[in-house]
């Protein structure tokens, strides 16, 4: 059990390797999701099409949804978009890049399921067995004399062996509609890698310094999120402690007394250090209203991103680099400073 809070707990630090054990889950489950998946096709012209291309598209489209789901930056970016301005403006770039990020992550796990389904080739064969010329597979007697509507219900049985009689033709179809399949599915993994490798390629041919400063802003309002989540759970079991303590203290008033009398001093000190430590944890906000009101002012109007040191009056620092040093030579302000002398008398001897 401390293992896997170990590992909880390190995920949950580590947000980009948390989104990537995700991205691999989801890709491995998609994969054999397509596996214990049991293909029937209808085998009849009306519904062969629509099943063959709906098992090519929908599935990775729930996939894609999922991927936006499962991401916690989905709720960031979100928030930073419809946010209120306030004293921080918004950068179009951070969220484009938060976005882009987000959207690669979730086409892992559809890119895996179209891979798998071309290589596999079975839907395609649902899908555009209808379409074959039966002549190129050398028995064109089967056709002769067929009206189209029966030579499309001819052709839309031979996904299915326990419907179509003459297994010679089922079998080179098959093979003829599979190859075609599987050619389309490495070249799909052919543009998905090319188009990874164009974007690992081109992107430092751009301004570096734009993409770091988009990447530094897009970590810092994740973290910031996090940060102020933790503070908030922090404030808000303080500020149970506090209330819950207060609410027996007021019931139980005499019963307490009475224990105090009893225990010891140094009881009643780390007591009262427990009770000053919680109520330092709630930052000065004690009352509903007042955690209310800075819930809603760091929604509309979040604190700008400018640290800066009190500065002290010029007279002041003055004054003050006056004394030290000053402090230091015997002076202060130009004098000596007011101390008492002493006089001393010194007699010699000659003796």
């Amino acid at each position: 059990m401390d293992k896997f809070r170990m590992m909880f707990q390190f995920l949950q630090s580590n947000q980009e390797s948390f989104m990537n054990g995700i991205c691999g889950i989801m890709a491995l489950a998609s994969a054999q999701m397509y596996s214990s998946f049991e293909f029937s096709c209808p085998c009849m012209p009306e519904y062969n099409y629509t099943y063959g291309i709906g098992l090519l598209i929908i599935p990775p489209i729930w996939f894609f949804l999922l991927g936006f789901v499962l991401n916690n930056n989905v709720s960031v970016l979100a928030e930073e978009w419809k946010r209120p301005t306030g004293r921080r403006t918004k950068d179009p770039s951070v969220l484009r890049y938060m976005l882009c990020s987000i959207t690669q992550r979730s086409l892992i796990a559809p890119a895996v399921w179209v891979s798998v389904t071309l290589m596999d080739g079975k839907s395609f064969l649902c899908a555009f067995s209808i379409n074959l010329d039966i002549e190129k597979f050398g028995n064109a007697s089967l056709v002769i004399g067929m009206t189209e509507t029966e030579k499309l219900k001819f052709l839309a049985r031979i996904p299915c062996k326990d419907l179509f009689e003459d297994n010679e033709v089922r079998v080179a179809a098959t093979r003829y509609i599979k190859c075609i399949s599987q050619a389309c599915g490495w070249m799909f993994l052919l543009m998905m890698t090319f188009t990874a490798f164009l974007i690992r390629a081109i992107r430092p041919c751009f301004t570096q310094a734009a993409f770091l400063k988009t990447k530094y802003w897009s970590h810092y309002i994740d973290i910031e999120r996090k940060m102020f989540d933790e503070t908030c759970k922090e404030h808000a079991k303080s500020f149970a402690k506090v209330c819950i303590h207060q609410y027996f203290e007021n019931i139980s008033g005499e019963m307490q007394n009475f224990h105090r009398h009893q225990s010891k001093d140094t009881s009643d000190a780390e007591e009262e250090e427990k009770q000053r430590s919680d109520e330092d944890k709630l930052l000065g906000i004690k009352a509903q209203e007042d955690m209310n009101k800075v819930l809603w002012n760091w929604h509309t109007c979040k604190p700008a991103l400018a640290l800066r040191k009190d500065h002290l009056d010029t007279e002041s620092n003055g004054k003050l680099n006056g004394t030290m040093n000053g402090a230091v030579n015997g002076f202060a302000q130009g004098h000596t400073h007011d101390v008492a002398k002493k006089e001393w008398a010194v007699y010699y001897s000659k003796v």
